[in-house]
């Protein structure tokens, strides 16, 4: 099923690049429509049809295996560029440090942290809640930039967002490389999603027969 494009919410906001990115070693193009970020995850084998079991608790027919897209060391770096390419200047000039929930944010929050020339940390939730592990602490008041790789409901960000303000940071922004909400998702701060995909997700209640008919698999990171 081919999705439907959100052309006009989901396009690249220009602006100054910060010198790090220029100083990196991409020679293919950065992706900079919907068309081309979705032509990424065909060419790598990322965009699965069957039936999913989203970390939303939704059900859909498309799965995007973001692990497999970043795989890649260039084409991860390629779209950690456009993600970066994609935040205002003034929050881009803001940014102490890089968060990511695990376990979906971890890469792509590694290499947008890697553009910006800033640390990086993830969030764990190995008892349900997220918090930082593993030795990571942010400093009081630090300005985090939240980077995730999907957002479908929004459920993990704000959870991930909520951890941030306990462990004493304030996120200022979210990106993401894709918005499966098709804008409609409200996060609480300024969200600057790559792309956005319209795939259709169903509640438990609500599968149409056909979903409902295939085995569900349940790629996602939380446990439910």
């Amino acid at each position: 099923m081919q999705p439907s494009m959100r052309g006009a919410q989901a396009q690249i906001i220009q602006h100054q690049i910060p010198d790090t990115i220029s100083t990196m070693t991409t020679t293919q193009a950065l992706p900079r429509s919907e068309e081309d970020v979705l032509r990424e995850f065909r060419n790598s084998g990322a965009l699965l049809e069957g039936h999913f079991k989203l970390s939303s608790g939704k059900h859909s027919g498309h799965y995007l295996q973001c692990a497999r897209v970043l795989m890649n060391p260039a084409r991860a770096e390629r779209l950690a560029k456009a993600v970066v390419a994609g935040v205002p200047s003034e929050i881009v000039d803001n940014i102490d440090v890089v968060v990511s929930p695990a376990m979906g944010g971890i890469i792509i929050g590694q290499e947008v942290a890697r553009v910006l020339g800033k640390d990086a940390m993830f969030l764990e939730r190995p008892e349900g809640t997220f918090h930082l592990r593993r030795g990571f602490a942010l400093e009081p008041g630090a300005r985090v930039l939240m980077v995730e790789d999907v957002v479908t409901t929004g459920l993990s960000s704000r959870e991930a967002i909520a951890a941030v303000e306990r462990e004493g940071g304030e996120v200022i922004a979210e990106c993401a490389l894709i918005d499966r909400s098709v804008g409609s998702v409200d996060l609480g701060v300024p969200f600057y999603p790559l792309a956005a995909f319209d795939f259709p997700t169903y509640d438990e209640d609500s599968i149409p027969e056909a979903l409902a008919s295939v085995p569900i698999t349940k790629p996602g990171s939380r446990k439910n």
